[in-house]
């Protein structure tokens, strides 16, 4: 009977195949990055400016271009020669919105919380410690949005972020700071860790978080914890406005107004709010 023999690549073979392996990996991250600079602008983006964006040489954009159109991930307006998001990459994204299937059930309660308060209400969850915004009920009032329908932000930086961290542990805040830092975007900003606890430690007693123009000067945004059964955070609502609208004298309303909002929406999806921690 003839011995078994074990046949190995040779170094060359095998040399081979991770480059191989490694082109896809590289060109799927290429790909990617594409699409994501894409979303950041509704307006479109040139091939020499995606370049730019991307670091990527303009021959390398073009093809994977070409492969993302032959998908519908992305579509060419050759009137204005710029490359948008295609009907493909909403079809897919919107999975993620299906998955967590209470947004529907939530669109009463945004449309409740805008009517009650004049201002823009939103839906939001956490992803990989980022803010994703999920859905909204628009204002009728003039709005400046900083973040658009699945667009994401730091959790430092946001009111919903705040109020979803003052659900957190000191340890797992902390963990946060050091994932993601605490990014200076105005002049009101909070930069240090000692300055956001102290702001957590009054969320969780008002129970409601406040964006004080942290994000973008002359909006601010109150918002308040959704939970689920086991009394863990499952999302957020919050209502953002112009500072004219939502003044130093107001707040404390709209403070109340979106955190009993928050409650009931937390109580129609079968969810209870944790007990209060003995002080």
């Amino acid at each position: 009977m003839g011995k078994n023999v074990i046949r190995r690549k040779s170094p060359e073979t095998r040399s081979a195949a991770e480059a191989d392996r490694d082109g896809g990996v590289q060109s799927v991250d290429r790909a990617l990055s594409i699409l994501e600079t894409l979303a950041e602008d509704d307006e479109g983006y040139r091939l020499s400016d995606l370049a730019v964006r991307t670091g990527l040489s303009a021959s390398t954009v073009h093809r994977l271009l070409a492969t993302l159109e032959s998908r519908r991930f992305v579509q060419f307006d050759r009137a204005e020669s710029k490359w948008h998001v295609g009907v493909r990459s909403f079809t897919v994204g919107a999975s993620f919105a299906r998955r967590r299937n209470f947004t529907a059930q939530a669109i009463p309660y945004l449309r409740k919380l805008r009517d009650l308060t004049r201002e823009t209400a939103n839906l939001a969850v956490v992803d990989d410690e980022f803010i994703i915004v999920l859905t909204r009920m628009e204002s009728r009032e003039i709005m400046r949005s900083l973040t658009k329908v699945g667009g994401r932000v730091a959790m430092v930086t946001s009111g919903v972020g705040k109020a979803v961290l003052a659900t957190y542990s000191d340890e797992d805040v902390g963990a946060v700071i050091r994932h993601h830092g605490m990014p200076r975007l105005t002049e009101k900003s909070i930069v240090r860790p000692s300055d956001l606890f102290r702001e957590l430690a009054a969320v969780r007693k008002q129970g409601f978080a406040i964006d004080d123009e942290e994000a973008q000067m002359g909006l601010r945004c109150v918002a308040a914890v959704v939970y689920n059964a086991l009394a863990e955070p499952l999302a957020a609502i919050s209502v953002s406005g112009m500072t004219s609208r939502i003044t130093d004298e107001r707040l404390p309303e709209v403070g109340r107004m979106v955190r009993e909002v928050a409650a009931e929406l937390t109580a129609a999806l079968g969810g209870v709010a944790p007990e209060p921690k003995a002080s």
